[in-house]
């Protein structure tokens, strides 16, 4: 029911003027709550901000070492400054592959890495967070403002409707993100969110603790609920 259910969805959404649907999405529903990813390449949301602390950089270095590490392509926003360099540089330096993609706006010499082993530069910020999205097998969130919660939250919407089963994590270094998971969890007690949405994310304190986890991440049942409202 849920697979049907999810490609009628599917074939409903329109995108910015374009229908959305493509087959490796109503794939990944063929076996209802059981859907294992294979993460090949991990998307990577952080700060570009230059007003940190040092240990904030050192924490993304260790993040895109870690992904290297595994033999994991590293893709993100090819920003230069704050954590968003410091991630990619992490992987370049332990040898790995990093795909950059940022709009036009950004591709300056002060906010564009251009040392990344492949840049994509496009129009704007939403073809930007698709091309991101359609690029990796998995997501991780590190530390930042703004932009970097408005990415998580996309794609952490994106997975509650079904448009995605892909493993979501938080690098959730110095505690950064307790006051954010205690109002997440603060909406789901005041039924603004059901239980099982809870578990679309994963958080860990550490680089390679973080990934260990989203390896083993499994979509989780009962999603179909927030569709059908049923009990």
């Amino acid at each position: 029911m849920f697979t049907s259910l999810i490609i009628t969805f599917l074939k409903l959404f329109w995108s910015r003027g374009k229908l959305v649907i493509t087959d490796a999405i109503i794939a990944q529903f063929g076996t209802e709550g059981s859907v294992t990813i294979v993460m090949k390449t991990v998307c990577v949301y952080c700060g570009s901000s230059d007003k940190m602390n040092e240990d904030y950089l050192q924490s993304a270095r260790q993040m895109g070492a870690a992904i290297a590490r595994r033999k994991l392509i590293l893709a993100y926003g090819a920003g230069c400054t704050g954590m968003m360099g410091a991630v990619a540089d992490g992987a370049l330096q332990a040898g790995g592959e990093v795909i950059g993609v940022i709009p036009e706006m950004f591709a300056t010499p002060t906010l564009m890495h251009t040392g990344l082993t492949r840049l994509e530069i496009v129009s704007d910020m939403h073809i930007r967070k698709q091309r991101l999205v359609d690029l990796s097998d998995a997501f991780i969130a590190l530390p930042g403002g703004y932009g970097t919660f408005e990415e998580l939250f996309e794609i952490l919407t994106w997975a509650q409707i079904g448009l995605h089963s892909k493993p979501v994590g938080l690098l959730n270094y110095k505690h950064y993100f307790d006051p954010l998971l205690s109002a997440i969890e603060h909406a789901r007690a005041e039924g603004f969110m059901y239980a099982e949405h809870r578990s679309l994310f994963l958080c860990d304190i550490q680089p390679d603790g973080l990934l260990e986890k989203m390896e083993q991440y499994q979509y989780p049942q009962g999603m179909e609920r927030w569709l059908t409202r049923e009990e």
